[in-house]
């Protein structure tokens, strides 16, 4: 910790960074500096992440907190450039933090933008009240500690962390899939033809999905959404091209000799 008269400067005691190669020295990239602030902050790295930059989390004793948005977003599927619009649109800009009660309005314009924008840019996944089961906790701890592991032997390059990591994979692999297989059979199990529960699913198994047919162009077919759209932009690219110069005499003095009668008729 860092103290020159009102300011305080805040950092973890170990690095942040972690580098693949075995020459360089690791970093504290993540530090915070505080003026005024009578509370004391508090680092903590994150090292559950599968990143190369460790995650840290500063906490300080405050008025108001993070809100929980109501229905948990799909972030695999969240559009993160709509979001960091969203989050940069409904941030003020330059907010003036002299003292707590501003950094606690700011902590909740924050948290509100970051609800917005999370509800914006990510479709919405299952509730968090939602009948269908969880992941058994023993599995939780297994992919935690799975984590961990990698990222320690990220660091350190030690081939007992690679073997662990490595049965723990296969282990979290083969956990998941009976899982999954008990999940299904418990399904059909409840099954029922007297409520049509067993029609539906027999109607959803069997559907055949419509496949879409490729788009026929001169060169190739186009199979591929990317594809498609490529081509008919390509191809109305070249249909619609301004005309600046209308070099077919004949036409000109057919629309004359058509603006002619009207205006007659017009008199």
């Amino acid at each position: 910790m860092i103290i020159l008269t009102r300011i305080h400067g805040y950092g973890p005691n170990t690095p942040t960074t972690v580098t693949y190669n075995p020459s360089s020295t690791p970093h504290v990239l993540d530090i915070v500096i505080t003026k005024d602030l009578v509370s004391q902050v508090y680092p903590t790295t994150c090292s559950a992440l599968s990143s190369d930059h460790l995650h840290i989390l500063f906490d300080t004793q405050c008025r108001s907190s993070f809100l929980s948005p109501p229905d948990r977003p799909f972030l695999r599927k969240a559009d993160w450039l709509k979001f960091q619009a969203c989050l940069e649109a409904g941030l003020t800009s330059n907010p003036d933090l002299r003292d707590e009660v501003a950094i606690d309005a700011r902590v909740k314009e924050l948290s509100c933008a970051i609800t917005k924008a999370l509800k914006d840019s990510a479709p919405k996944c299952r509730p968090r009240g939602d009948p269908r089961p969880p992941l058994l906790a023993h599995i939780q701890d297994e992919i935690r500690l799975k984590s961990r592991l990698r990222r320690r032997w990220q660091i350190r390059r030690d081939p007992a962390l690679k073997a662990e990591v490595n049965r723990l994979q296969r282990s979290v692999t083969n956990q998941l899939n009976e899982w999954r297989k008990d999940q299904w059979s418990n399904t059909l199990e409840s099954l029922d033809p007297d409520d049509k529960s067993l029609w539906k699913m027999t109607r959803r198994v069997m559907k055949i999905p419509t496949p879409s047919p490729p788009l026929v162009t001169p060169g190739e077919l186009a199979f591929s959404d990317s594809e498609k759209f490529e081509d008919l932009a390509n191809c109305l690219e070249a249909r619609f091209q301004p005309v600046n110069d209308p070099s077919v005499p004949a036409v000109i003095e057919e629309v004359n000799e058509a603006m002619r009668a009207y205006s007659c008729a017009r008199k």
